[in-house]
C-alpha cells in the first residue's frame, strides 16, 4: 500500500465524517474549514479528483464575514452527480451570527456550480408551513438509493420561546427530507424560504425523560440502517434510521444509548395538520405510525469521542464507540433487531475518532493511538495503515472508504513553509495496483 497527499494548497481541505466521494470514486467533497468549529467564517466547497489533484470549486458564498452565512460538511449523493452542505442563512450578521438554529441545507449538482438549491424549506412565522422547518439543519446524510436524506434539527422558534420560558427547552432532534417540494408563501426576507424537499420530524423528545425509561432530551448522530434490513419477522424494511439519544438512568445521570426508527411506506403521503403543531410553543410532531425503539441497554452507554453511528450495507450491524471492561474506547456492533453487542476492535488504547464501514461491510476503519487503523468485523484483527504521528492533533475526524473499495481518505494537518502555518491536507491510502483494499 502506498500513502498519498493529495492537497497541498495554504487552506484546510476538511472532510465530512461520511459520503465525501462521489459515486465513481474520482473526486472528494470538501469544504475549506482549517478548525472544526469554522463553518461560519468559511466561504467555499469544492472537490478533488483522486487520480490528478485536480481542484474544481462548487460553491462560494457572497458577502461572507466572521459572521456568515459559512459553509462546511458537504457529503456526496451516492446515486447522483450531487452534494449537499450546511449553509448559514444569507441575511448573517454581527446581531444575527451563523448559528445552530440558523442554516439549511444547500444542494449543487457538479456540473452547474454556485447554482443553490434549496433542500429543507424554512418557515419561522405562524401560520406555520406543512413540511417546512423552523430551524437549523446540519448532518446530511443521503440514503442509499439517494432520494432521501437524514439531518440533525435544531428549532429556532423553541429557541426563542426558552429565552422567556424556562419549562421549554431547545432540545436537538433528528428528521427526514422526502423529495417533495414545500412552497413557503412567507417569502419578505432571508429567513424564510421554500425548498425541494419535505422534510419530517421522526424522533420523540421530552424535556424531562423519567428515570429508567425509554424516553429522551435529545435525538443525535444518526445514520441509516443499511440498504434496508431484515426485521425479525421475516419482513424487509425498506428504510430505517438508528439514532443515538440520552436518557436517565436510575440515579438521575445521562447515558447515551442506541434506538431504531422503522419509516413507513407511506410515508410521503403525510401532510397537513399531523406535521406542524401550529403554536410556537410546541415542537414540530412526529406523524402517527413513527415510533422509536430502544434497542441497547448497555452499562457505560455511547462513550467515547462524537461519532455518527454507522451500520453495514445488509443493516445487519450498527457499530458505535465505546468503552470496554479494561476502560479502553473500543468499536461496538449491535444488531437492530436483537439488540445483542459484540466488541469489534481490542486496542488498548482509545481510538479518537469516528469510524466507517468499507463498502463491503468487511472492515471498519477510523484513527487511534495517532495512526489510521482498520479492522476486521468478523475476526476482530485490526491494521495499523499509517505510521503514529508524534504530534496527536496532526491527525483528526473520520476516515472514508471510496465506493469502489480502492481508497481510503482522511486528514491530516501538514506544516506550510512558506507560511510557517498547519493547514488540514487530505491524505489517500491504496494499493500499488489500485486493486480493491483487503486486509485478510
Amino acid at each position: 500500500m502506498k500513502e498519498i497527499q493529495l492537497t497541498k494548497e495554504p487552506h484546510g481541505h476538511m472532510l465530512n465524517s461520511t459520503q465525501v466521494f462521489s459515486k465513481d470514486s474520482n473526486w472528494l467533497v470538501f469544504d475549506t474549514r482549517n478548525q472544526d468549529n469554522e463553518i461560519s467564517s468559511t466561504a467555499s466547497i469544492a472537490m478533488v479528483n483522486t487520480k490528478t489533484g485536480e481542484i474544481k470549486m462548487l460553491y462560494q458564498t457572497k458577502n461572507q464575514t466572521e459572521f456568515g452565512p459559512g459553509v462546511g460538511a458537504a457529503t456526496f449523493s451516492p446515486v447522483d452527480d450531487k452534494v449537499i452542505f450546511i449553509h448559514g442563512l444569507n441575511n448573517s450578521n454581527a446581531a444575527n451570527p451563523y448559528s445552530i438554529t440558523r442554516r439549511t441545507g444547500i444542494a449543487i449538482n457538479t456540473n452547474d456550480p454556485n447554482k443553490a438549491i434549496f433542500m429543507d424549506a424554512r418557515c419561522i412565522e405562524k401560520p406555520f408551513t406543512a413540511g417546512a422547518l423552523r430551524g437549523g439543519t446540519h448532518a446530511h446524510t443521503w440514503s442509499k438509493d439517494g432520494n432521501w436524506l437524514s439531518f440533525t434539527y435544531d428549532d429556532y422558534v423553541i429557541e426563542q420561546f426558552s429565552r422567556t420560558f424556562s419549562g421549554v427547552q431547545n432540545l436537538r432532534t433528528i428528521g427526514i427530507m422526502i423529495p417533495r417540494s414545500v412552497i413557503v408563501k412567507t417569502l419578505d426576507d432571508e429567513e424564510n424560504f421554500s425548498g425541494t424537499m419535505f422534510s419530517i420530524i421522526i424522533a420523540k423528545i421530552t424535556e424531562n425523560p423519567k428515570l429508567e425509561t425509554d424516553e429522551i432530551n435529545k435525538a443525535f448522530d444518526e445514520c441509516w440502517i443499511g440498504n434496508g434490513y431484515l426485521k425479525q419477522n421475516g419482513q424487509w424494511q425498506q428504510k430505517a434510521i438508528a439514532f443515538q439519544g440520552n436518557v436517565k438512568n436510575e440515579d438521575g445521570n445521562v447515558k447515551t444509548e442506541i434506538f431504531v426508527v422503522d419509516l413507513p411506506k407511506n410515508l410521503i403521503d403525510i401532510t397537513g395538520d399531523q406535521m406542524l403543531p401550529g403554536y410556537e410553543n410546541k415542537r414540530l410532531n412526529v406523524p402517527k405510525g413513527i415510533t422509536q425503539r430502544r434497542i441497547t441497554f448497555t452499562k457505560y452507554g455511547i462513550k467515547g469521542p462524537r461519532h455518527w453511528l454507522r451500520s453495514n450495507p445488509e443493516g445487519t450491524q450498527i457499530a458505535f464507540l465505546s468503552q470496554d471492561e479494561f476502560n479502553f474506547i473500543n468499536v461496538f456492533c449491535v444488531s437492530p433487531n436483537s439488540g445483542k453487542i459484540k466488541q469489534i476492535s481490542n486496542h488498548k488504547f482509545n481510538i479518537q475518532g469516528g469510524i466507517n464501514f468499507s463498502p463491503d461491510g468487511k472492515y471498519i476503519t477510523y484513527i487511534a493511538g495517532n495512526a489510521v487503523f482498520v479492522t476486521d468485523v468478523e475476526t476482530s484483527k485490526s491494521t495499523q495503515l499509517t505510521k503514529n504521528d508524534l504530534n496527536a492533533n496532526d491527525l483528526f475526524g473520520c476516515v472514508n472508504w471510496s465506493p469502489d473499495g480502492k481508497i481510503i481518505a482522511f486528514n491530516r494537518y501538514v506544516l506550510d513553509e512558506i507560511t510557517n502555518q498547519y493547514f488540514v491536507q487530505i491524505f489517500l491510502i491504496t494499493n500499488d495496483d489500485h486493486s480493491i483494499m483487503s486486509f485478510d
